[in-house]
């Protein structure tokens, strides 16, 4: 959680005058994020983000961060109940070890991955790069994960669904899968993750993973797409149980490919889209230290990237679909942004690292009445 960046004042709101922090949800560690990031940041970025989800998981299990209430849910998205319209995207918790302590900060619902049929390291290291002065973050980790059997036995052990949270499992491919085979992983993913899913979201968008994003093309999409909602009606059959599906597409798209992939979700029934992924373009950071490494940007520098393919989604797809809006999410009004162009529901990533766990609760007050 802690790759973030500017230095901001302890406590003090940002972007947002009228907001307070609600005392009576926000465990006292969380009010003192903004003290301990200097020092977070201090550390090389990946270095930080662990050793930031290993304290998370040791304040929770000493019992300083209270389990989330059981609040009643205010929404739903892709039929599901959800207790507010806040999400956490997938890529923090690449694994599922810390979904439990990050059900901590509020969220209305968590998504955990992306993870892949084996397991694999990932890209050389240094992969997560720091950009302070645009409030963003380049990654290139290249799906690391522990693969699938060791992601189930973690989520098997999460007690967040239990206790009436809705979690959504991201899958991915091997990157030494061949494309022309990329079919077969993103099936094993499903078949392996359905029966702990309450939705699953297809991850076709990473830039770190060679040639991924060609699956977001006509012909290779729909082959995709025809496979995967032909397993999942299998197993609904089997099991009893229709997981909904989600789609996570990129920022850097044309109106062609946005009709395109619109017309594709509603001709296969794709529950939602999640838009978007980490943004290629450079324009606005390749003047900063890190601003040409190779990679995903994420942050400020996408977010205008990342509601503008919100919104002509949403004149695509109409009602049908759930949207989840992601990237560039650092204030309440950025999470109202999304919901105004046409999301349902958001998600933050990069954000945390900036603000912490009062990012969260700032954007569940932003989006109750949007």
């Amino acid at each position: 959680m802690a790759c973030g960046i500017r230095l901001r004042p302890p406590l003090r709101p940002v972007h947002s005058p009228d907001y307070s922090i609600r005392k009576t949800t926000m465990p006292l560690l969380f009010k003192a994020y903004p003290y301990l990031r200097p020092f977070l940041f201090l550390l090389e970025a990946e270095k930080a983000h662990h050793l930031t989800l290993e304290g998370l998981q040791q304040a929770y299990r000493c019992g300083l961060l209270k389990k989330p209430e059981q609040a009643a849910a205010s929404a739903t998205l892709m039929g599901l109940p959800i207790r507010n319209r806040v999400g956490l995207a997938a890529g923090l918790d690449k694994n599922g070890r810390y979904i439990d302590a990050l059900s901590t900060m509020g969220f209305g619902f968590i998504e955990v991955g992306t993870v892949t049929p084996r397991p694999q390291p990932g890209n050389p290291r240094p992969r997560l790069f720091r950009l302070p002065a645009a409030e963003g973050i380049i990654n290139r980790f290249g799906f690391n994960n522990e693969g699938l059997e060791q992601f189930v036995e973690n989520i098997r052990h999460s007690q967040f669904q239990r206790r009436g949270g809705i979690l959504g499992l991201n899958i991915g491919k091997n990157a030494d899968t061949p494309i022309e085979r990329a079919v077969d992983d993103y099936v094993l993913g499903l078949k392996a993750v359905y029966a702990h899913a309450d939705y699953i979201t297809i991850n076709i968008s990473s830039p770190n993973t060679q040639n991924l994003r060609a699956l977001q093309e006509g012909d290779e999409l729909r082959q995709l797409l025809k496979a995967l909602t032909e397993c999942r009606q299998a197993l609904a059959d089997e099991k009893g149980k229709r997981v909904p599906l989600a789609v996570k597409i990129a920022p850097d798209l044309t109106d062609e490919h946005i009709q395109g992939i619109a017309q594709l979700v509603l001709e296969f029934g794709i529950d939602g889209v999640i838009a978007t992924n980490t943004t290629l373009s450079r324009s606005s950071v390749e003047h900063l230290t890190y601003g040409q490494e190779a990679g995903g940007l994420s942050g400020t520098p996408v977010r205008a990237l990342s509601t503008s393919v919100i919104r002509r989604l949403r004149a695509q797809l109409g009602t049908e679909v759930a949207l989840i809006g992601v990237g560039g999410i650092l204030s309440g009004e950025d999470a109202a942004e999304k919901i105004a162009a046409g999301a349902d529901a958001v998600q933050l990533y990069s954000g945390l690292i900036y603000r912490g766990a009062a990012l969260v609760d700032e954007a569940i007050k932003h989006t109750q009445h949007v």
